[in-house]
């Protein structure tokens, strides 16, 4: 045995401390290190560049409602109807979403208040199966369209999603209209309808309840959009103009009715509903 190993073996050497691998993230856009907890506690916003990070589904309703919310019950419906398997089993698939998400799906509702306006907010998201449109999506949408109805109050969307689930086929595809019917009953019962729109926003959600508010807010540099822009190009044949399809480039063109920083939208979201469902005089 060497000197150096007689030293160390009998030295009181503490142990080695350990150290949490998930202290520091790097923004995907200006590619900065940030710390972890604070990028939490500025809500996935980067400190440095601005970029919007996606925030799941609790934290959005946290970051929207009031302490004190309630949660829908997420919707029971039949799986797997088609029986599907691509590479994997479609039951797979969400066993393994719903293993690494804390709600059943991609669309989750809360009821409650916004700076004390009641409000209902349905939530969709991307993180799980990439907030694509089933049809337990389509039925939680249509339960918290619902409990506006009940309640007499504003119905709020944030959507995100790559579209409708292809798992479920023509069954996906019957949401859309299915959700198209309920905000027309909101609209025939004069209540505000509003949808915020965040990244990505595309497909059939798009195609339906994304685009039929009465007000659309987005987040900034959101990707919003129908069918890819490299299937557009390729379809048109032309080249498509720089920040096409980003949340900036439809507020220009009238598609979008504003852009919000994450950390105004409260505030934002408490101000169209005083305009839109303003209080009831005593």
């Amino acid at each position: 045995m060497n000197w150096i190993s007689r030293v160390r073996n009998s030295l009181p050497f503490l142990p080695k401390r350990e150290t949490p691998d998930n202290l520091w993230i790097k923004c995907p856009k200006c590619h900065e290190m940030l710390f972890q907890q604070d990028y939490e506690d500025n809500w996935r916003v980067c400190q440095h560049c601005e970029h919007h990070g996606r925030l799941g589904a609790d934290r959005r309703l946290q970051l929207l409602l009031d302490d004190g919310f309630s949660m829908l019950p997420q919707p029971e419906v039949r799986e797997d109807p088609l029986k599907f398997r691509d590479s994997k089993k479609y039951v797979d698939r969400l066993k393994a979403a719903r293993a690494a998400n804390p709600h059943r799906d991609a669309f989750s509702v809360g009821s409650g208040n916004i700076d004390n306006r009641p409000a209902v907010v349905g939530v969709q998201d991307f993180h799980f199966m990439g907030g694509s449109m089933g049809m337990a999506v389509g039925q939680a949408f249509c339960a918290g369209a619902q409990e506006a109805l009940d309640r007499g109050c504003a119905y709020i969307v944030v959507t995100a999603a790559g579209g409708a689930r292809m798992q479920e086929g023509i069954l996906s595809l019957m949401q859309m209209p299915k959700a198209t019917v309920m905000t027309r009953r909101l609209k025939s019962a004069g209540l505000p309808y509003i949808v915020v729109l965040t990244d990505p926003t595309t497909g059939g959600v798009t195609a339906s309840y994304a685009m039929l508010g009465d007000v659309h807010i987005a987040e900034p540099d959101a990707l919003i959009g129908f069918a890819g822009q490299r299937v557009i190009q390729d379809t048109i044949r032309e080249s498509l103009p720089e920040g096409f399809q980003r949340a900036e480039y439809l507020h220009k063109h009238g598609m979008v009715d504003m852009v919000v920083h994450r950390n105004r939208l409260r505030e934002t979201l408490a101000t169209v509903l005083d305009y839109l469902q303003p209080a009831k005089a005593a």
